[in-house]
């Protein structure tokens, strides 16, 4: 069944106006998934300069490739929120807001003037986000620290060590993501529905380092109710069995190889041809080897044939450019949507976790900086 959109169903949050003072990449994914969705979104940012992110590498018109895939569909404004003039006109901004997105270290915005208690007094219905890698208190609270060490501190990063305890340095940014962007975003449309009821805003805590905890929720699970804590490569899913491995193929290349469930563990060793090692559970390392003898023997693509229409969740580990180049995707359409650079050059937008039937349908670029004025827009 292929789904269809619903126009009747477009742009949920019409309507609601966000102004978000955050850079670099927790708070502007937040905002770009609300402005997707509809939302008016009016980016607070440095004269001159702007959000950090305008500057990276490569560039995408005037500004870089990753500002202009967080920030489509917003409008910015310039202003220096050390000028006191300036922080009444951000206040202004506020007071006609359903929602503020900030992410600055705790106390940065009471200082400002700009602080949960100060605005709510003007604007009792406002949705105030702050987003922060410890949390608005605590010992590590004001500790300057970034993704890896927020996957540290957390235990993210031993639970995926190898089995010799070495940590890999992970490159995906979960905790700006997963543990800041999304639960940032979970919030405000929990906190919205809400306020249908109250009529009330509330200060929602994003913690960064917090959030990446759900992530290994069976190693809590395991070590709270059994002491069974994880260790460096010894769990269900962290290389302590031979059904959930990453196998290197005859060419250099990696097979994925998954067939946890008994059934699919039986398909997997049928096509490898080795009915020998049904029991693994006898010898998990003795049989982990002979797998890597066995797919060692073969190339990627000999195996991919062999597995053509097996359920044994297998997959070749793809490149970025490959997995984009994937048919299945194509034909899901995830990169189809374009933004447009200042120059007219064109690239696929983020593909975004929204609903096409709940995505606003026009493609919009990044904003140039300070591109609106803040008085008109205060009105």
């Amino acid at each position: 069944m292929k789904l269809q959109d619903n126009p009747a169903q477009r742009a949920p949050l019409a309507g609601i106006r966000v102004v978000d003072f955050s850079t670099l990449l927790p708070g502007p994914m937040c905002s770009l998934l609300l402005a997707q969705a509809g939302a008016e979104v009016i980016k607070i940012e440095r004269p001159g300069r702007g959000d950090e992110m305008r500057s990276y590498l490569p560039k995408f018109g005037q500004d870089s490739v990753n500002f202009a895939l967080l920030n489509q569909g917003k409008r910015s404004v310039a202003l220096d929120l050390k000028d006191p003039a300036a922080v009444q006109q951000a206040i202004a901004l506020v007071r006609h807001a359903d929602v503020l997105v900030e992410q600055f270290r705790p106390g940065v915005m009471d200082r400002l003037g700009l602080g949960y208690e100060a605005l709510r007094g003007i604007n009792p219905g406002l949705i105030y986000c702050a987003i922060t890698g410890w949390g608005q208190h605590g010992p590590l609270a004001d500790m300057a620290a970034h993704d890896l060490n927020y996957q540290a501190e957390t235990g993210l990063m031993a639970v995926t060590a190898g089995a010799d305890g070495a940590p890999v340095l992970p490159n995906v940014l979960a905790a700006d993501l997963v543990g800041g962007a999304y639960p940032a975003l979970m919030n405000i449309l929990l906190a919205l529905r809400a306020r249908e009821t109250s009529g009330l805003g509330c200060c929602i805590d994003v913690a960064m380092a917090d959030n990446l905890f759900p992530l290994v929720y069976w190693g809590l699970g395991n070590g709270f109710a059994a002491g069974e804590w994880p260790t460096p490569g010894g769990d269900l899913v962290t290389g302590g069995t031979p059904r959930y491995q990453v196998y290197r193929t005859g060419d250099g290349r990696y097979l994925a190889c998954a067939p946890l469930e008994q059934k699919f563990w039986e398909n997997f060793l049928r096509v490898l041809e080795a009915p020998q090692l049904l029991n693994d559970s006898a010898d998990p390392n003795g049989t982990r080897e002979a797998i890597a003898a066995i797919i060692a023997s073969r190339t990627a693509d000999e195996w991919l044939q062999r597995f053509a229409g097996i359920d044994a969740c297998v997959s070749v580990v793809k490149s970025l450019r490959e997995a984009v180049e994937t048919p299945h995707f194509r034909e899901r359409g995830l990169f189809q949507a374009q933004i447009t650079a200042g120059d007219g050059r064109q690239i696929p937008s983020l593909p975004l976790p929204i609903a096409p039937a709940l995505r606003h349908s026009a493609d919009r670029a990044a904003p140039a900086l300070g591109e609106a004025d803040p008085t008109s827009l205060a009105r």
